[in-house]
């Protein structure tokens, strides 16, 4: 009020002075928040760049520069979300973890998004003592149907490693033998497995590969078996289990083994010959069944089956984010049933007592 109780010019003097200090003060207040941002940046640390295990976008914070990879154009049969492309086996488990099945995948779609990324997949086998005799079996036809034109590395455990054979690989792919201690009992020899596998998960496969698949090597590939299975952690139904009522799995059922689940617990039986994930996550796996393990031994008990006891358990509690359907783990001796539309990875015939003995 009192500034129409000056000179005109007086008042439009005072006016500017007052432009002027509110502009003072904004440019006091941007810097202000200028300094606060700088000074958070630099309690943090500089800009880190993002990178997931075989992730398809390399984002870099604070930078402006964005990579990431694109599908090309692709003519493939439209998806009907009314109708599931199969109805005869169950495609999904109640947490949302997808059950792979011939027919449920496009593949082409799949090889699409993973082509550019670069990925290193790492096959873990191990051949002790007489096993050593389908190293070669197994390497040849892994060569032709396993994760065909990506990056492979065959890390095969043995006692005898004058006895692995020279195979010719393909560009990008490799073997590394691995000498480990032999065992005196095949049971033994099974179990010790998985304390191998997270001694060289932490000291070697972090480095190495992006994911690890862990099978059997008395087995062949007779199909394709490709990306669709990667994932952070997947197991495989037993070709023996498949259908059966919870109470008919051969879970360990004695209270005191730390592999024990009741019979009023379980989602599925899973198989001991097919596992995997990132290496994070086999880590955690391999590590519990090796503690549950030797907390047993210190006990005197040993699970039913071993190993594969220990893996149940563990993914009882540690669900998978995908399972691997029996396609992918087969024996001829069981059939061929309506459902199973592929064999994917089969066991080959053998005499168990002779081969183990």
């Amino acid at each position: 009020m009192f500034l129409w109780l000056l000179p005109s010019d007086d008042r439009s003097c005072w006016r500017r002075c007052c432009c002027l200090l509110n502009y003072l003060l904004l440019l006091f207040v941007l810097c202000c928040l200028w300094f606060c941002i700088r000074s958070d940046r630099q309690l943090l640390g500089p800009p880190r760049t993002c990178r997931s295990q075989g992730a398809a976008t390399n984002f870099s914070i604070g930078s402006s520069s964005l990579q990431s990879i694109a599908l090309q154009r692709m003519l493939y049969k439209k998806p009907d979300a009314l109708k599931p492309p199969r109805s005869d086996i169950c495609t999904m488990t109640p947490w949302f973890a997808p059950i792979v099945w011939n027919g449920t995948y496009n593949s082409d779609i799949l090889k699409a998004q993973f082509e550019g990324r670069n990925i290193h997949i790492g096959l873990t086998l191990f051949a002790i003592k007489k096993y050593t005799v389908f190293v070669s079996t197994f390497i040849d036809t892994a060569e032709k149907y396993f994760m065909v034109g990506h990056k492979v590395t065959y890390y095969v455990f043995t006692d005898r490693v004058s006895d692995i054979p020279t195979v010719e690989l393909a560009e990008g792919r490799q073997m590394v033998v691995l000498r480990v201690p032999t065992y005196q009992r095949w049971q033994d020899v099974t179990m010790r497995r998985m304390e191998m596998l997270r001694n060289y998960s932490r000291q070697r496969f972090i480095d190495e590969v992006d994911y690890l698949v862990c099978v059997d090597v008395d087995m062949r590939f007779s199909d394709e078996v490709g990306v669709e299975i990667l994932s952070d952690l997947f197991g495989t139904l037993h070709p023996g289990m498949y259908g059966l009522p919870r109470e008919s799995y051969t879970y360990e059922r004695s209270p005191q083994s730390e592999a024990y689940i009741p019979l009023d617990e379980g989602d599925f039986y899973y198989a001991g010959g097919f596992f995997g994930g990132n290496i994070e996550e086999v880590y955690k796996l391999t590590n519990f069944c090796h503690n549950a393990m030797m907390t047993d031994k210190a006990k005197n008990i040993e699970a039913i089956w071993h190993d594969e006891s220990y893996l149940n358990k563990f993914f009882l509690y540690h669900k998978p984010t995908k399972i691997l359907s029996p396609e992918y783990l087969w024996d001829n001796s069981f059939g061929i049933p309506k459902f199973l539309k592929r064999r994917r990875f089969v066991a080959v015939p053998k005499n168990h007592n002779e081969i183990r003995n």
